[in-house]
């Protein structure tokens, strides 16, 4: 059985490095074939009125976003971890609300940007006004695609408001309420197989965010079962085998702030001491040899 980890083309980051590298060390302890492959190379194709693959591939860990290439590895017959809509739904924070709404998941109340396509448009001041007065101040505002806390801004007034909405209005984006309840500080629960292995909680002393990459702290954390529950019905309703669900507390209410379907588990690793990478490995190998059989 042959399998690939696909990591982004142009890939920089060290930790995403790190975090396809623990994945293979845990698939070959469970000799599972594998190795890391850099998107770009043309795996797939259309050619010849099909979608073709290059090499034979049972499986794949798809670590990128990149939709294209994931729709068509699956037309081959190539089983993803996580699967392509499973990733394209994670991959738009917009889509990860609609998809999660409706199904007793605690979410902050958002709002849907209209998309412009006119690089000479001018935000109006009565959607400007509609949107603070819905949601108040402070209010959170983010690029529907975007991972490490980038394009997320915090803001506090109308006139930040519109020169942030300004300033993403040729961009898919969202606004939402600020849940204010611990300012920069979060839990990151990390679901596999749909049961959570492992909870870190990210504090953040000098920034909103709380991401690891934007300065943020891990450190092992215990959580009620309410929200252990609440990280496990999105990986549910979002068809995911492996995600960090990020989740923050509103006086002892859960809410879910995102849903990462490629969360990097590094420093969760170092903080938790549990070998997440072991177990994603293990749930692919159940997998792959239960799909055999």
């Amino acid at each position: 059985m042959q399998g690939i980890i696909l990591v982004n083309a142009y890939i920089r980051a060290e930790g995403a490095f790190r975090q396809a590298e623990r994945i293979r060390e845990e698939l070959s302890a469970r000799g599972l074939s594998v190795r890391i492959e850099k998107n770009g190379r043309f795996l797939c194709r259309v050619q010849k009125n099909a979608v073709t693959l290059s090499e034979k591939i049972d499986f794949c860990v798809y670590l990128d976003k990149d939709k294209y290439l994931s729709r068509m590895l699956e037309k081959c017959g190539v089983r993803l971890f996580d699967t392509a809509a499973a990733v394209e739904l994670c991959d738009d924070k917009m889509l990860t609300a609609v998809a999660l709404a409706g199904h007793g998941i605690n979410l902050p109340d958002t709002l849907p940007a209209p998309l412009c396509y006119y690089a000479d448009a001018a935000v109006g001041k009565e959607y400007i006004g509609e949107v603070g007065g819905t949601l108040g101040y402070p209010l959170v505002v983010k690029k529907s695609f975007g991972s490490w806390g980038m394009d997320v801004e915090l803001i506090q007034n109308e006139k930040e408001l519109a020169a942030v909405a300004e300033k993403f209005r040729m961009s898919p984006h969202l606004y939402q309420k600020y849940v204010a309840a611990h300012r920069g500080e979060d839990y990151r629960v990390l679901v596999v197989g749909g049961k959570t292995v492992a909870v870190m909680k990210r504090e953040n002393g000098s920034d909103f965010r709380s991401n690891i990459e934007c300065g943020g702290r891990g450190s092992a954390a215990d959580l009620p079962q309410s929200f252990i529950l609440q990280a496990e019905r999105c990986a549910e309703i979002l068809g995911l085998d492996y995600c960090g669900v990020d989740i923050l507390d509103d006086g002892g209410v859960p809410v879910v702030c995102e849903v990462n379907s490629n969360a990097f588990f590094n420093e969760a690793e170092r903080v938790t001491g549990v070998n997440v990478a072991g177990a994603y490995a293990e749930h692919i190998a159940h997998t792959m040899a239960m799909q055999k059989n």
